[in-house]
């Protein structure tokens, strides 16, 4: 009996299976992430399109901040997810992440850019 292929391979041909509560719990942080950057490409095209009495361009900048952000984060999302789920596999230590701080300096960034193009 052959072993059914998974994706990535990159992934699952190394180390053991590790406990399927951590794994789906790897999955549940991936997810949440990938509903982070939805929201942060709302965000983005919702300062855009509603067209508040703001600066303009830096309206227009608080939004690509925005997106390019939600562009980002499914792409540092599944990166994490593999490393922690190679990880786990190899029962070696948690890789740390760096998308939580780069969400959260995006979000400062464009916070910033609104609260100026408000007070101009």
């Amino acid at each position: 009996m052959s072993t059914p292929r998974r994706f990535p391979a990159a992934v699952y041909r190394h180390g053991e299976e590790p406990d399927p509560r951590f794994t789906l719990a790897n999955e549940r942080t991936l997810l949440a992430w990938i509903r982070t950057a939805l929201g942060l490409i709302a965000g983005g095209v919702a300062l855009e399109v509603l067209g508040l009495d703001l600066h303009p361009q830096l309206r227009l900048a608080a939004s690509l901040v925005l997106i390019v952000a939600g562009i980002a984060t499914p792409v540092l999302a599944w990166l994490g997810w593999v490393r922690g789920e190679r990880a786990m596999r190899l029962s070696a230590p948690l890789p740390g992440s760096l998308l939580a701080p780069v969400v959260a300096v995006a979000v400062t960034v464009a916070g910033v850019l609104v609260l100026i193009a408000a007070l101009l």
